[in-house]
């Protein structure tokens, strides 16, 4: 097994890969609205750190949200691509999963991201890291009346500190996470579909007919 996995959900742009026992090699970026540009050479670094080539992976790997609409697209689109092309088995994941893997804490607890429009994605965890609600998508100040008590992973949590309770780590989602748990079959499946929640920021202009 060779498994090609990827999150562009949030600024945060991260890869890995993974040969059935651990990590081989990983890669990073960020940029809010540079995941086109910095997804492909992050692929490329983490293959070639892993000592292969795409012609050697088995399985690909992608976070599917939620997320901005542009971002999403990229990593989804991606991982549809390399899938068909290569002939890969394919996984989708929650990328609030992704980073509740990253979690070291007992009891319940949050993950939140940044949703724009002062808004967070967010869901609730058990102490075994399984997700109990979500995913959402609301006001801090609503989440927060919701569950005052739990702490909150994410930059979600880390940007609304003060309303949320924020836990101060386990901030972006790590491939090397989402890699884990797919090879380890603890991720739950879901259908290589971008995650939105909501309609994109971005939407088509209508031109008005004149008669």
């Amino acid at each position: 097994m060779l498994l090609l996995a990827f999150d562009t959900a949030t600024p945060a742009i991260t890869v890995a890969v993974h040969d059935g026992e651990r990590v081989v090699g990983e890669a990073a970026g960020e940029g809010a609205m540079a995941h086109g540009e910095l997804l492909a050479p992050a692929i490329r670094d983490a293959v070639a750190q892993a000592g292969a080539t795409m012609a050697d992976l088995t399985d690909v790997a992608v976070g599917v949200g939620p997320g901005p609409f542009t971002g999403l697209r990229v990593g989804v689109v991606t991982a549809l691509t390399l899938g068909s092309t290569l002939g890969l088995t394919t996984h989708g994941v929650c990328t609030l999963d992704i980073i509740a893997a990253d979690t070291q804490v007992e009891g319940e607890f949050l993950v939140a991201t940044d949703a724009r429009r002062k808004e967070v994605y967010w869901a609730r965890y058990g102490a075994d890291h399984v997700r109990l609600d979500g995913p959402h998508v609301d006001f801090p100040a609503d989440l927060a009346s919701r569950h005052p008590d739990l702490p909150t992973y994410g930059r979600g949590g880390e940007l609304y500190d003060g309303v949320l309770r924020a836990a101060g780590e386990a901030n972006d989602p790590r491939a090397a996470a989402l890699a884990r748990i797919v090879v380890a079959g603890t991720a739950e499946a879901l259908p290589l579909e971008p995650l939105y929640l909501r309609r994109p920021d971005a939407t088509p202009s209508v031109a008005t007919k004149r008669a």
